[in-house]
């Protein structure tokens, strides 16, 4: 089973250097491998696409060209390749668009090896051109076969280690517990044994990034004043950038780091939700929510990204796998509207608008008079879908 972790780094300020050129480097193969691809199909349109092992030989005659490309570890270089590919691959079959240049102003910087790199103690690693690179605890991977490494820079100035290694499964007790789960925008989610789990309050820190994106705002208005007045009265050598302005640049770290702090606490709920729930339940029944068109609805949009419904399926799926559990995908349809005692559904909510519809939270079954609290109801539908199918 391949598993992946994060880990923080610390690099020193030799390292530091080392690891900005190591990025400009995979921007640069990036950049002159599409530039080659692009002019080869603009010569000749019926050309057929070079295979990896072509690439790869490109690379190699870029590194002879260029001598700064030695800096970087050679498979970091082929991943680059690699990677393309599969960029062009997504284009074709229009699941993506056309690969895009990089930018060396991009704030998140990364670069991808699969040289074998070593575990030497509890707080460091040995990375190919790099050396001992300091991270933060190395104990969930001692031990472990490391398949691929990724040395990231993100936009609040901090690094990152991503490895992905080899592990063995493990499998969790059965429990012999079935559970339907309802997700919703006043409560991340209701279960079929009438359990809530309520949302993550992120108020206070959603109003601090309020106030700081208004400082950020009114920073860089401040800064594209002065860089449209060095365009007009400055010679061309004297005019200045954003990147000129440190209060714009700092401000935009404290930004990002607001929403930094919002993703973490985010994602580790969700982790220990998600967790718990395959722990307890051998088979866990979801619907199949398409989140991409309910975000077009604009008064919910930011409730739902604020649930993170995506995530929450997302890390159901790979944890029922490594843990030798069940989950069953079932349609949403009619879940609220349907009674689960006698499996009538109640046409009186056919004519209702949906801002109606939403704030009925509970009704009365008019066949069977069974009185229902919508979110435990739809619950207990979803979990009869998923054994009857």
């Amino acid at each position: 089973m391949l598993k992946g972790m994060k880990l923080k780094a610390y690099p020193n300020c030799e390292q530091r250097q080392t690891l900005f050129c190591m990025f400009d480097n995979q921007r640069f193969v990036w950049n002159q491998m599409l530039n080659m691809l692009n002019e080869r199909y603009e010569n000749n349109k019926k050309s057929i696409f070079p295979s990896s092992y072509e690439l790869d030989l490109c690379v190699t005659q870029l590194k002879r060209e260029y001598s700064f490309l030695s800096i970087s570890d050679s498979t970091a270089l082929q991943v680059v390749d690699k990677q393309l590919i599969d960029a062009f691959k997504r284009f074709f079959k229009r699941i993506g668009g056309h690969p895009n240049f990089h930018s060396r102003k991009a704030s998140k910087k990364s670069f991808t090896g699969k040289s074998k790199i070593q575990v030497v103690g509890t707080h460091y690693v040995k990375i190919p051109k790099l050396g001992y690179l300091k991270v933060s605890n190395t104990a969930g991977i001692q031990n472990h076969k490391i398949k691929r490494y990724t040395v990231s820079f993100n936009s609040t100035g901090k690094f990152f280690l991503s490895v992905n290694y080899e592990d063995e499964n493990q499998v969790f007790d059965k429990t012999e517990n079935s559970v339907g789960i309802d997700l919703n925008t006043g409560e991340l989610a209701v279960f079929s044994d009438e359990t809530r789990i309520p949302s993550l309050n992120l108020k206070p820190l959603e109003r601090k990034l309020r106030v700081e994106q208004r400082k950020l705002s009114r920073r860089y208005l401040r800064a594209k004043v002065e860089i449209d007045f060095d365009k007009t009265f400055k010679s061309k050598d004297k005019q200045r950038d954003l990147l000129d302005f440190p209060n714009y640049q700092r401000q935009k770290r404290v930004v990002a780091r607001i929403h930094e702090k919002i993703r973490n606490k985010r994602r580790d709920y969700i982790q220990k939700i998600t967790t718990d729930i395959v722990k307890n339940y051998d088979a866990i029944v979801i619907e199949d929510l398409k989140v991409s068109n309910m975000l077009k609805n604009h008064h919910l949009a930011h409730k739902i990204e604020h649930q993170s419904w995506y995530e929450f399926r997302r890390e159901l799926e790979y944890k029922c796998e490594w843990y030798g559990k069940q989950l069953i995908i079932v349609s949403p349809n009619n879940t609220s509207r349907i009674c689960s005692s006698c499996g009538q559904k109640n046409h009186e909510f056919d004519n209702l608008p949906q801002s109606e519809w939403l704030k009925t939270r509970e009704w009365t079954c008019p066949t069977c008079h069974q009185h229902h609290d919508r979110d435990v109801n739809a619950a207990m539908n979803i979990l009869n879908k998923g054994l009857t199918a």
